[in-house]
């Protein structure tokens, strides 16, 4: 499908990346947890509202698709809603595996492509107490990696949120796991959002950085954000830092879809979302040159 034309905001960043919240609702409690900075409803969108949104977008240049919750695993219908979607470049989902090990197949059937899977820690204890659930629920995450890596949902990107004096010191261990799925799964580092009064959790960020550089083999620098990706006897980290980082900003090139349908063109604000439900696809081709519009130079969260 060839786009219309490539929307380009105020400051001449193109619009190619939807990240799609499609759920409000999680089987998890995290103490971090940002709820994607979503204020909104329970009123989830359809698949057919889905589908029409990434539709618009195709025809504007988007080319990939992230869908997010809540958990996003936790509404059945999400290989309906995969099976609804345009061809894309590359098509992921974001979650937390608990209920991936029996469903890594048929999503990779109903058009998948890779799955983020959030793992912040390798002992059960401490993932019971970041997630507020129990213990136990550790071995559904390790049994989903397994059936991603072996259903083809590759790489599989382990999402590590750092949390000071909880699992900062965990990052050797982290880096040993991957190695064993000899590249098919890689780590990202996290940087803490606080959204929810979570400062005294935050990790010196740069002395993170300093100690993968030292420790690389190999360093290489990715287009999107300027984002160093290092590579440690074999296993490959990234550090995710979107907090106060201008080159974050700069480079982005993301719309995001609230779960009750209304585009948001920042993550860290709500005053500029444009609601779509209930719109057509005439309106909705509007409604993103909209939002496009609307998306700032840099974050202007208040502290």
């Amino acid at each position: 499908m060839q786009p219309i034309i490539k929307l380009k905001d105020s400051y001449g960043r193109p619009v190619t990346s939807l990240r799609i919240s499609i759920t409000e609702r999680c089987n998890l409690d995290c103490i971090y947890c940002h709820n994607e900075g979503s204020e909104g409803s329970p009123n989830e969108m359809t698949p057919e509202e889905v589908a029409n949104i990434v539709k618009v977008g195709a025809e504007y240049g988007v080319r990939k698709v992230k869908f997010s919750g809540g958990e996003p695993l936790v509404r059945e219908d999400f290989e309906e809603i995969l099976k609804a979607l345009p061809p894309l470049k590359d098509v992921s989902v974001t979650t937390n595996a608990i209920y991936l090990r029996d469903r890594a197949k048929s999503l990779k059937e109903a058009g998948l492509d890779r799955v983020n899977i959030s793992l912040d820690s390798l002992d059960p204890e401490c993932y019971g107490k970041i997630t507020g659930r129990s213990p136990d629920l550790h071995r559904k995450v390790l049994e989903g990696i397994d059936a991603a890596v072996e259903a083809g949902l590759t790489p599989v990107k382990l999402n590590m949120v750092l949390l000071k004096g909880v699992n900062d010191d965990q990052i050797d261990d982290m880096l040993e796991f991957t190695r064993q799925y000899d590249g098919t799964v890689v780590l990202q580092l996290i940087q803490l959002m606080d959204f929810n009064d979570t400062s005294g959790f935050q990790v010196d960020a740069e002395s993170i950085e300093k100690m993968l550089e030292e420790k690389a083999n190999e360093v290489r620098v990715r287009k999107m954000h300027r984002r160093r990706k290092y590579i440690i006897d074999g296993a490959e980290v990234e550090m995710v830092r979107p907090v106060d980082n201008t080159e974050f900003c700069a480079s982005c090139n993301r719309l995001r879809v609230t779960a009750d349908g209304k585009l948001k063109p920042c993550l860290l604000t709500n005053e500029n979302l444009v609601d779509t439900k209930g719109a057509s696809i005439e309106e909705l081709r509007e409604l993103f040159k909209e939002a496009v519009q609307k998306r700032v130079p840099y974050n202007r969260r208040k502290d």
